[in-house]
């Protein structure tokens, strides 16, 4: 296991090494292949995780079947951890996207060995702050941004984690399909796929399979204002 990338968590940031090696012997290791649901919307919030290598999307589904991604988190972040400070269902399904290493760690634990670490208690909040304020941008997003804004400024929120320098750009490998990417900026995968196709024929970005390399990164910041 990558330590390096275990202490980038909230959970772990806060500790020395002999309290973070304490807390990593407590938790439980979870692998997912790409598809495969951890848990779905509704189902008893009890056990934050964090993930240590691979992807995980978080979506809620619609009355209609239809599904909207609330984020998709890479190595070093955490998700569940809603459930420490406000028990209940959890909001949104889990699915892994790539072959993902995750461990996990229950609530109920976790609050008892939060007891006498206030520091850690508030980097969680932090956490949280930082969720809650991504949501609040996707919101405005979408009321004020048009499809091509919102695509431009989800690849260059995705390579800022995910990207890869490369002779010719930043390749972002972000192990979406077409029809995910759509829902992760909440539009039709048509018009998404018209915009990347300007992007592309702009020479801005190159399409590859999952993934993208962005050739123009200044531009990219331009559209997604």
């Amino acid at each position: 296991m990558d330590d390096d990338v275990v202490r980038q968590a909230p959970l772990f940031a806060a500790l020395d090494e002999e309290a973070s090696s304490a807390l990593r012997s407590t938790m439980t290791q979870v692998e997912l292949g790409r598809g495969e649901i951890l848990f779905h919307e509704g189902d008893p919030g009890d056990r934050l995780y964090v993930i240590v290598d691979g992807k995980v999307k978080l979506g809620r589904a619609s009355g209609d079947g239809r599904e909207n991604l609330l984020a998709i988190l890479g190595p070093g972040e955490m998700f569940g951890e809603l459930s420490l400070f406000d028990p209940g269902p959890r909001n949104a399904t889990a699915t892994a996207v790539a072959d993902t290493t995750l461990i996990g760690l229950g609530t109920d634990d976790l609050g008892s060995w939060l007891d006498g670490r206030p520091d850690v208690s508030r980097q969680l909040l932090r956490a949280l702050a930082r969720r809650l304020r991504r949501t609040n941008e996707a919101l405005a997003d979408l009321v004020f941004s048009d499809v091509p804004g919102r695509v431009a400024k989800a690849l260059l929120d995705l390579s800022e984690r995910f990207g890869r320098p490369t002779d010719d750009g930043l390749r972002v490998a972000h192990d979406l399909t077409q029809e995910e990417l759509a829902q992760l900026v909440g539009a039709s995968r048509e018009t998404v796929n018209k915009a990347l196709a300007d992007f592309a024929s702009r020479g801005w970005l190159r399409l590859e399979a999952r993934a993208v390399v962005l050739l123009d990164i200044e531009r990219m910041r331009r559209r997604a204002r």
